[in-house]
Formats: structure tokens, sequence, C-alpha cells
């Protein structure tokens, strides 16, 4: 059993819109829910189940709302919170921003799919895609007749409509990997973990059955080939449109897609990772009247792969002004709202090394408090690579009409927290 009822407040704890999906608790029970929350915010224990007798309330907050799930049973708490989540992603997909002014300007449409997406406590039709099908922002139009309901609530598959025709079938896969990495000012990686995606973008016809094969080094170990260059695979995710019973007998990804834009999975690897851009900086303070910062930035990845957009933010002092700078590539700019220093490099190749000089000036009366250093911190993209080696295999495509279709793989690394700290 999931929620009882479900309810979207401001955030004084005033209902802007609810729906009671069992009529097993009085709605007037929403009253308990902000001084219960209040209370623990004082004393500092705030969790995300608060309990006001037999009643629990599971709550998230987002922009300027609390969403609020009631709940009397003892409910599954990680399908209640599931269901949450997924109702914020629906509701940005039709309004764009999720906030306060966006549910008040659409309050049919949010009762629409507030029942559309469950139904007496139990989730339903979650897709968005599926929903805007029967539920649009333009309002319904009058049918004559007894309404008919749309063929993917009858499906099978609900995230997919049958009868699906493309001139041109093509499916497109984006395999994106995000490196997290922090280092401290001696040189030393504290953390380094990799955060993975695969997305796809399929334009099938039909219902097509699709099977993905990774270099996994479980599946290499289970058929006992060569897992020299295989990847161990940790905290996968899913979409649900794949089989999760298949995935887990024999490590096969077999799914029938949705039409469009999706995620089909996340990953993550807790590796030791090589710095892909390797940061070295000295800062010269010279009495009260100026300050020299030198930055070194190697690129440590294979010569035939670029770094593209490279962003490199160096800190400076907060009371700083009167920037002068030198680069050997690129470009540099003060932006004192942020007291950094923003190093842009277009292209940056691998095995390159550059510099960037900046000199500002001081103001004569230093205060002496300590400022705390805040790290270095680099934006980039890699493309056509790979950090953890990750590799689509093949992409088996059947439909029983039996077409031909091209699938396309891309890969891309890009930063994600990435900080090195100064001294």
């Amino acid at each position: 059993m999931s929620a009882s009822a479900v309810f979207v407040l401001d955030l004084k704890g005033k209902v802007l819109i609810c729906r009671n999906y069992m009529g097993d608790v009085s709605l007037d029970e929403i009253d308990n829910f902000m001084p219960l929350l209040m209370k623990r915010e004082e004393e500092e224990s705030v969790v995300p189940v608060l309990k006001h007798g037999n009643i629990h309330f599971l709550w998230l907050k987002h922009s300027n709302l609390y969403l609020v799930a009631i709940t009397r049973k003892n409910a599954n708490a990680a399908l209640v919170f599931s269901f949450l989540y997924k109702l914020i992603q629906v509701f940005k997909e039709y309004f764009k921003e999720l906030e306060e002014e966006s549910i008040r300007d659409n309050f049919v449409i949010v009762y629409e799919l507030l029942d559309e997406l469950m139904d007496f406590g139990f989730p339903q039709t979650t897709d968005s895609k599926i929903l805007q099908e029967y539920i649009t922002q333009q309002g319904h139009k009058l049918e004559i007749g007894a309404p008919r309901p749309p063929p993917t609530v009858t499906n099978a598959v609900s995230w997919r409509s049958e009868g699906l025709k493309y001139r041109k079938n093509e499916v497109f896969i984006d395999v994106i990997e995000s490196v997290n990495l922090l280092v401290n000012a001696n040189g030393s990686v504290l953390r380094s973990d990799i955060v993975g995606s695969v997305k796809l973008r399929v334009i099938l016809s039909g219902m097509p059955e699709l099977r993905l094969g990774l270099n996994d080094k479980v599946l290499f170990e289970i058929t006992g080939r060569d897992k020299s260059k295989t990847v161990e695979l940790e905290d996968v995710k899913f979409h649900q449109c794949v089989r999760l019973s298949r995935f887990e007998n024999d490590r096969t990804i077999s799914f029938i897609p949705p039409d469009g834009e999706f995620e089909l999975m996340s990953y993550r690897l807790y590796t030791h990772v090589k710095p892909l851009i390797w940061i070295e900086s000295v800062i010269e303070k010279y009495s009260h009247s100026r300050v020299e910062i030198m930055v070194k930035a190697k690129s440590q990845f294979k010569q035939r792969s670029t770094a593209n957009n490279v962003e490199i933010a160096v800190p400076v002092p907060s009371d700083a002004d009167s920037p002068k700078f030198k680069t050997s590539h690129g470009s540099a700019k003060w932006v004192p709202e942020k007291n950094v220093v923003l190093w842009a490099i277009k292209t940056f190749p691998g095995g390159k090394e550059f510099l960037m000089r900046a000199h500002f000036g001081l103001p004569s009366v230093e205060s002496e408090e300590l400022e705390g250093k805040p790290p270095i911190t680099v934006k980039f993209e890699i493309p056509y690579f790979t950090v953890s080696g990750i590799q689509v295999r093949y992409l088996k495509i059947i439909e029983k009409s039996g077409y031909q279709a091209l699938p396309w793989v891309r890969y891309i690394t890009q930063s994600g927290d990435y900080q090195l700290r100064t001294n």
C-alpha cells in the first residue's frame, strides 16, 4: 500500500492542492504537519518521516513547496518517496518549473495528473510522455459518444504507444561519465569516483525489443571470457522498461524502450581516478599592496583526446582590485561577485601544459581576519572518451517486421564535482 492522500503545501504550510485517494484519513490531519516540522527544526533533528498518533507524514521540500504524503498503514516508505520524486518530475515536464505559481496557474491539470498518477493508493501511469497523450495543457475537446481510454493504458507496456511508424529507424546512445575529484593542498587525491549514465534517443517503429551488451566484468566472469578490459559497475539503476529478472539471472540488459529520449541506466564506479586536468598554483602576497597568482594546468590524458570548454576558477582575495592577466593559452577574466579569476580554454589537447598569471592590487590596509581558502574548481568535457573504459559491445534490435536499424554510440567524459585545494 502506498499513500492515503497527497498534499502540496506552500512554505507556510497552507494547502494549495490535495487528493485523498483512500478516504481513510481526515484531510484535517495535514494541520499537524507544519507544527511537527517546526518543532523538529528547532531541535535540529529534521527527518523525512514525521508521526502524529497513527498518522505518518512522508515529505519532500522542492523549490517553495512541500509535497506531503499521508499514510496510516505500514506503508512502503521507499515506494512513497519514489512516487513523490516522480510527481516532481512529471510536474516539471508539464510546467517547466515546479513552484507555487505553477501549481496555482494549473489547478485543473494538476488534479487530472494526480488522478492518473495514483489510484486508491497505488501508483499507476507515471510516464509523462504517455500522460501527455491524453492530459493536454490545452484542455479537453468535447467528444461525442463514450470516451475511449488511450491505447497505452490498456497496453502490457505502459511506457510505449503501439503503432509508431518512422521512415528511418535509428537509436542514438550517449554514454556520459562525470568525474568527481577532491585533491588536498599537498597533491594527494582524497576522493575520486565516476558517475555514469547511458542515455538513449529511440526512433523506432512498432514494438521492438532491444538488448544492450556492455563490457561488464560480472557478465564476462559468468561466461568465462577474458575480463582484462572490463568494468565493474556499482550502484546500477535502470529505467522501468528494463527486465530486472533477466539482468539478475544472466546480466542481459533487455527492454522494450519508450519512444524518444530517456535515461536507460546509471552507475557509479568507486575507483582511483588519475586527475584528467592537473592544477598547480602559487599565490604570493607582497607586503599589503599586491598579490600575484601563477596557475599551471596540465592535461593528463592521451594526446589523441581533447578537452573542450575548459573553465578553471581560481579564488582571489575578496578585497583585490586592478586585475592584470597573462595567459599562454585561452583567456582570463575577473569575476568580482564570485571572488574568482575564470581562465577559459576552448580546446585543451592531451599531454599539454598551459600557464596563467594574474596580478591584483590590494588595499593598503588589509583586514586581519583569516579568510577560508576556497578550492580551485575545474569544468571540462572530453568527447569520444570514458574514464572507466566502459564500452557498448552491441545493441540488438528485434522487431516482428524485421526492419534494419542503425545504432549510433557516442562517449563523453565531463567534470562533476572537481576540486583542488590550495595552500
